[in-house]
């Protein structure tokens, strides 16, 4: 019998373009989809005993550990297809596992990006981008690279474009653009920003400087004040904003100032009890699971190791990582 289309059941439309108030209802259409036709979190729910019918609210679906990325193929469709599909791979050391997200079809995730980014800034087609992103670009499979060639490429701006330490050119189109009175976005891991504005200090007057996170071992870990900080103190810029993605989610949050993150449409976080993962809340503080309606393909459901706190309003904070030595095995684990 011929394995069935799981693309074509569900509305991927409908999903793409819910609104806040029917946010939790195509959440709940979506588990109903991934419960049945996603093996490895079917089997998480069924070791969990949670069984299709048991939910009936967005923080009764079950949230599958971001950590079964590294361990297995989380994919809504026939595993035998993930190799001919695209895959963003996490970073890691040569004795880490890296994370794996396949993506069944790219046009959901170009969708959700850039709906998302006008959402908060606007037609990317009136910026120039550019991309400060070592060890992103000298590695392939980078969702974060994915991202900042899609917004590039539709955008269009001549002066788009990435660098890796070409910081006097960087310096250079940066001037350039300034001058001209050009909106510009400067989007970077944070240490390459941090070196690159040491360097050439400059003021910013017409450029949104985007952090995305990352020191990757560096240097001194930094509070994201400390950081934005400096960055003001160098650039000029008023605010820093800031990018909260990752390489298992395909929705991204955006920080306008202080670290406070507002997801894009597709996607509503949560939290949990750090000592109960099935105690999930729409606000407060705890772990973030992280409700991804454009993983339709993939797994929609993601309990994070980030702790953060979740506003009224839906907004959060991201305070730091789980302390995994904090917590006691757990057989699911082995799902």
């Amino acid at each position: 019998m011929k394995a069935p289309n799981n693309k074509a059941l569900i509305n991927r439309d409908h999903l793409l373009n819910a609104d806040r108030a029917g946010f939790g209802m195509a959440a709940l259409e979506l588990f109903r989809y991934q419960y049945r036709y996603n093996n490895i979190y079917r089997q998480f729910c069924d070791a969990l005993h949670v069984r299709e019918d048991d939910v009936d609210d967005i923080t009764r679906i079950p949230f599958l550990p971001i950590s079964f990325f590294k361990t297995h193929t989380v994919l809504t469709s026939p595993a035998a297809m993930a190799a001919d599909l695209l895959t963003f791979e996490s970073s890691g050391t040569t004795d880490e596992a890296t994370s794996r997200h396949y993506v069944w079809d790219n046009g959901v995730y170009e969708t959700s990006l850039l709906s998302g980014f006008q959402q908060f800034y606007g037609d990317p087609a009136n910026y120039a981008i550019l991309a400060l992103l070592p060890s992103y670009l000298e590695r392939k499979n980078a969702s974060l690279v994915y991202m900042a060639k899609t917004l590039m490429a539709a955008g269009r701006h001549p002066a788009n474009g990435f660098y890796i330490d070409e910081w006097q050119a960087l310096a250079d189109t940066l001037q350039q653009l300034e001058l001209s009175g050009q909106k510009t976005l400067l989007l970077g891991v944070t240490f390459a920003l941090l070196d690159f504005a040491h360097a050439y200090p400059m003021a910013l007057r017409n450029t949104i400087v985007m952090e995305t996170g990352g020191m990757k071992g560096r240097k001194k870990e930094l509070t994201r004040a400390e950081v934005h900080n400096k960055l003001h103190e160098k650039l000029g810029v008023q605010a820093v904003h800031s990018e909260y993605g990752m390489t298992e989610l395909l929705s991204q949050a955006y920080a306008a100032e202080h670290g406070i993150f507002m997801p894009t449409a597709t996607m509503q976080v949560l939290v949990r009890d750090v000592n109960d993962p099935l105690d999930v809340s729409t606000h407060g503080s705890g772990v973030l699971n992280i409700v991804d309606l454009a993983n339709m393909y993939s797994c929609a459901f993601i309990a994070t190791d980030d702790i953060g706190i979740i506003a009224a309003d839906g907004s959060f904070e991201v305070l730091g990582r789980l302390d995994h030595s904090a917590l006691r095995g757990c057989s699911l684990m082995a799902v």
